[in-house]
């Protein structure tokens, strides 16, 4: 981009390179029965649209692109709380809002593939 650029141009060119990078060019995030489209920011189970709170999307979005990897709850606030994290005193918010992703995807017909690691985190996988 040449000098001077407008920022709303300069966010949509890095959503799309952030999209190629990870979705392969789509903006539709799948994984089995889980429909995550980045562009509507919505979820689908089984082609059935689920209501998300904006955090529990977020949360669900980060868990896929880092599928298979042991997130500890520090991360997940970090990404879900940018700007915020330093002022909490505890994470139990994020034990909440993970319980309530969980029971939305278990009532719209889909699995729960996020697995507690004791001690350590979470980690989203598809064993």
């Amino acid at each position: 981009m040449t000098k001077p650029f407008q920022l709303p141009e300069l966010n949509s060119r890095i959503k799309a390179v952030l999209r190629r990078r990870h979705f392969d060019g789509s903006s539709v995030l799948t994984f089995n029965e889980i429909a995550a489209d980045t562009d509507a920011r919505t979820v689908t189970i089984n082609g059935e649209e689920i209501t998300l709170t904006p955090k529990e999307y977020d949360m669900l979005l980060f868990f896929l692109i880092n599928m298979n990897r042991v997130l500890t709850k520090e991360t997940l606030a970090e990404h879900l709380w940018p700007d915020h994290i330093e002022m909490v005193h505890t994470l139990d918010f994020i034990y909440t809002h993970l319980n309530n992703l969980r029971k939305k995807i278990k009532l719209a017909g889909g699995t729960d593939y996020i697995t507690t690691i004791y001690g350590t985190g979470y980690k989203f996988t598809g064993a």
